[in-house]
């Protein structure tokens, strides 16, 4: 995959610890976005919500920069926030662009990522990763953590949208966190760990505790129609990017194979719900989540042969807009 050091690009592939187990880098650029630019939760402030001050840069297939997206829609920012998508496959380049069309970079003409991370910071130092939220004034990279893009992009541009559903209400911050941090090292990363894990032990723990949280928010769908109660939340949307590689990725290319999500009644219908919402299914690419997940790889996939499945509908009702929250 590669990573920058000290602003030149070095080729790499992913590595495991002696233990087997793969860890993700942190994101290292936090900067916060605020109505008024005064400094925001983490990071640094000065960086006022203005309309097409700033741009994304998101590829298809990745679930962290999916979530940037889905809060884009949901936040009815698309004529605020402009966006750029990388290449669905990565190269020695990391991810890439396309000289026009649909995968190119239509601020800087950029080939490759890695520039526009050394255009912010000619000396950066890390992985170079999406969602990259650029900020078109300053030029300079505001964030690359999609935790806090999504934030940002549920609160910070309220003056300059409709009005919106909050997604992270005050009340249910404390319940939305803790079923962020479950969900998180368990699940969204936990395919990941299972993935690129380099022992049996390893695998095995990491795809086992896919499962178990599976198996709680199964558990949990029984009872409310979405993780918190009656309305969907940012623990919801959170988990929804990882719902819908799952079937198509994750089962087969990671061996996340005990359960398919289509298995799960709850979990199989509310993830219908969410995908049903208006909007959402334009950011959603069955198509390049196989063949992205499914490309070629020395150690996983070696001809790159990309599966024709499975065929799975998500336009069934889901049947659970009548579901009443019980304790």
């Amino acid at each position: 995959m590669g990573r920058l050091i000290d602003g030149a690009w070095h080729t790499g592939s992913i590595q495991a610890g002696k233990d087997g187990r793969w860890q993700r880098s942190a994101s290292l650029l936090r900067n916060w976005i605020t109505p008024d630019g005064a400094p925001g939760i983490s990071g640094h402030g000065g960086f006022k919500a203005e309309g097409d001050r700033y741009h994304l840069y998101v590829a298809w297939n990745c679930p962290w920069a999916h979530r940037t997206l889905l809060f884009r829609q949901l936040k009815q920012l698309n004529d605020i926030i402009s966006v750029s998508v990388v290449a669905p496959r990565r190269t020695d380049q990391g991810w890439v662009f396309e000289p026009t069309g649909e995968f190119s970079d239509d601020q800087f003409d950029s080939e490759a990522l890695h520039e526009i991370y050394t255009r912010s910071q000619p000396d950066y130092t890390g992985s170079v990763t999406v969602p990259v939220l650029w900020d078109k004034a300053t030029h300079t990279i505001v964030s690359n953590e999609s935790a806090d893009i999504i934030r940002m992009f549920n609160s910070a541009f309220a003056t300059l949208a409709p009005p919106t559903l909050d997604y992270r209400p005050v009340a249910l911050v404390e319940a939305i966190d803790d079923w962020n941090q479950h969900i998180y090292d368990t699940l969204n990363n936990g395919v990941y760990k299972a993935g690129f894990a380099a022992t049996q032990e390893a695998y095995e723990t990491a795809a086992n505790k896919v499962f178990e949280t599976l198996d709680t928010i199964e558990h949990q769908l029984s009872k409310t129609r979405y993780l918190l109660g009656d309305r969907p939340t940012e623990a919801d949307w959170r988990l929804f990017p990882t719902l819908v590689r799952f079937d198509v990725a994750y089962y087969g290319a990671f061996k996340c194979n005990l359960k398919r999500l289509i298995d799960y009644p709850n979990l199989w219908s509310y993830a219908r719900d969410l995908y049903q919402v208006t909007g959402i299914a334009q950011t959603v690419k069955f198509d390049v989540y196989r063949k992205g997940y499914y490309s070629p790889s020395n150690l996983r996939n070696p001809y790159g042969i990309v599966p024709l499945g499975p065929a799975l509908n998500w336009h069934i009702p889901h049947g659970r807009s009548s579901m009443l929250q019980t304790d």
